[in-house]
């Protein structure tokens, strides 16, 4: 899965043949997040709540 962005040691990777709903993913250390990108809301997965406020500052700013 290539890495399209780095966010304070955050990893936002993208796959383009996955499935439904839209998302990306954002790893930090041992969390793993699934966003989806319409809502900004998880899919799966969880993430420290610092580095989450990151995530969605990133998602909002690029939903695009």
């Amino acid at each position: 899965m290539p890495t399209i962005d780095t966010i304070d040691s955050i990893k936002i990777k993208i796959y383009s043949r996955e499935y439904r709903p839209p998302h990306f993913h954002a790893e930090y250390n041992e969390y793993e997040v699934l966003i989806e990108i319409e809502t900004c809301k998880i899919y799966a997965g969880s993430m420290l709540n610092k580095q989450f406020a990151e995530i969605i500052k990133y998602a909002k700013e690029n939903q695009t």
